[in-house]
């Protein structure tokens, strides 16, 4: 996580709307958060991408003026990893799993409480901060997992297939690195969750298949003949390969 002079956490919520800005503003300033609001996508896109100091976190709505929250998480992908939560009014499924595709680290419906959306927070800075401290390790020697001709660094939170870095969210990182780490063995979905979102999910959850679908496409893989991750009916998910 980005280091911050006065200790406190620099969020950048995107979103239109100018009263929940105010609001979630007023609720989080007395929690250690300074918020600054963006409210177009555009307007979005350049406050994320050209501060002069990097934001701990971004709230982002999928509804904007200019360009859509997809199209703004995409920009931003583009040039950083930093945490992005989305919220949506429409509460779609369809939204929600493009928002995880395209790199969203987390999903909130704008019917959340004020008490959820601090705690969702919460969560995605304390693995950014565990990625922050792994990548800032450099003394010790790298843990690597080796799976065929990928490559999996725990220390440095990275991933080569081949010489090709794999460029990874950090919930697709947590994933291929827990499945990694258990090569041959199931992992289930309510393993991985608890490993990977950092809070509970309902067991229904199936924004798990949504980060292994995208995991797949960067790995090359295919779920019918897979080379690295297969799916094990009605219990989860087997990293395989090449020894």
């Amino acid at each position: 996580m980005p280091d911050s002079l006065d200790g406190r956490t620099r969020l950048l919520m995107i979103d239109d709307d100018r009263k929940l800005c105010r609001l979630v503003t007023t609720y989080l300033q007395p929690l250690g958060f300074d918020v600054t609001a963006a409210h177009t996508g555009p307007e979005g896109v350049e406050r994320a991408t050209t501060a002069e100091e990097p934001w701990h976190a971004v709230i982002l709505d999928v509804m904007l003026p200019g360009i859509d929250g997809f199209e703004v998480l995409k920009k931003i992908r583009a040039r950083s990893q930093v945490p992005v939560l989305m919220l949506t009014a429409r509460g779609d499924e369809t939204d929600r799993i493009v928002g995880l595709e395209v790199g969203a680290d987390d999903y909130l419906p704008k019917t959340f409480s004020t008490r959820e959306l601090l705690a969702r927070l919460r969560a995605v800075l304390r693995r950014s901060a565990a990625t922050a401290a792994a990548v800032g390790h450099g003394d010790a020697p790298p843990a690597e997992l080796v799976v065929g001709p990928l490559r999996v660094n725990l220390d440095a939170r990275s991933a080569l297939l081949d010489t090709t870095p794999l460029v990874l969210t950090p919930v697709e990182f947590d994933l291929l690195a827990s499945l990694a780490k258990a090569k041959g063995r199931v992992k289930t979905r309510e393993a991985l969750l608890d490993e990977c979102r950092d809070r509970n999910y309902d067991v229904f959850d199936r924004s798990i298949d949504v980060h292994i679908s995208s995991l797949r496409k960067k790995l090359g893989d295919d779920a019918k003949e897979p080379r690295y991750i297969r799916t094990v009916r009605s219990a989860g998910y087997m990293m395989v390969g090449p020894e």
